[in-house]
């Protein structure tokens, strides 16, 4: 217990620092990516693969590890890139996304470091609206890219985003007509969210990032309060130039902002996640992704 909460401890100090810890790996070639520590519960060198029938082309098979049949997903194949060939050299990373763990094959795994999130940027704008990327940064004069897990997923096992109509028809005509700014750097994720609470006659901005979001808003108390604006902010953790929970801890600080209601929205999970958004004042935490959950959460956070 006491090298859980010690961890916890660690972990917390980056809250508003706006930092995070990159595990970087390698597909086929020499390209490097990475993925938040946060989500990454093991590294293990492959393990056998039980193949079934019917899989999706980009799943290899299905591990047994630690009591738990995985799905193996090949990140190389998923991201249009040739199969990896070679298992007995290849790796797994076992990762928690949107309430559910699964495995991802990479090449290799390299090393972890720490980095500032003012480091990782937005994929070029050159990228296109097809590629697999939710941002990029430079390690050692080398581009490392940070790839959009939500959108491979989606893509295997597309997530439902209808609300039910029992929520629907629940939510009272005081919420019509409201507006709510969302700050996601997953195209899919946003989507996801705004289809879920547009389904309650609320009105949705969207934001790539929690520095567009933060200066959206700055911009927006200049000449109007809050208040008769935005009803609620919901953002996602991870994204680049400013994670949510440097956005929630800067709506905090500021005079013109703290009182505005804040919903972290993500696949991020564990242990720490309470303490940290304890931490920065979010109102509340919810994980990725759960259509009827988020839009009672947004109806309740309104009306309250």
């Amino acid at each position: 217990m006491a090298g859980i909460l010690d961890s916890v401890n660690q972990r917390t100090q980056l809250v508003g620092q706006n930092r995070l810890e990159l595990l970087l790996f390698r597909l086929n070639g020499s390209q490097r990516y990475g993925i938040n520590v946060f989500k990454v519960k093991e590294v293990l060198q492959c393990p056998p693969l039980t193949v079934l029938p019917k899989l999706n082309s980009v799943v290899r098979g299905v591990a047994h590890i630690r009591g738990q049949t995985i799905s193996i997903i090949d990140l190389s194949r998923a991201t249009g890139g040739a199969a990896i060939q070679d298992l007995t050299k290849a790796f797994v990373i076992i990762a928690e996304y949107n309430r559910s763990v699964q495995g991802f094959l990479v090449g290799s795994v390299e090393r972890i470091i720490n980095m500032n999130w003012e480091n990782i940027l937005p994929p070029p704008k050159g990228a296109g609206k097809f590629n697999y990327l939710t941002a990029v940064t430079e390690v050692e004069k080398e581009l490392v890219s940070i790839l959009d897990v939500e959108k491979i997923l989606d893509e295997i096992s597309p997530f439902p985003t209808d609300v039910s109509a029992s929520i629907i028809d629940a939510a009272p005509a005081s919420i019509h007509d409201k507006k709510i700014l969302v700050a996601d750097d997953s195209s899919v994720a946003r989507n996801q969210v705004k289809r879920a609470v547009t389904s309650l006659g609320i009105e949705v901005d969207l934001c790539k990032d929690g520095k567009e979001a933060l200066n959206l808003l700055k911009e927006t108390v200049k000449t109007r309060p809050i208040e008769e604006v935005y009803s609620l902010v919901i953002s996602d953790i991870e994204m680049p130039e400013m994670d949510g929970y440097t956005l929630t801890a800067a709506i905090r600080s500021d005079p013109a902002l703290r009182g505005l209601k804040v919903i972290l929205h993500t696949s991020l999970s564990g242990v720490f996640n309470q303490a940290m958004v304890d931490k920065v004042g979010a109102n509340a935490f919810i994980a990725k992704f759960n259509p009827d959950e988020l839009a009672s959460a947004v109806r309740e956070s309104i009306e309250n």
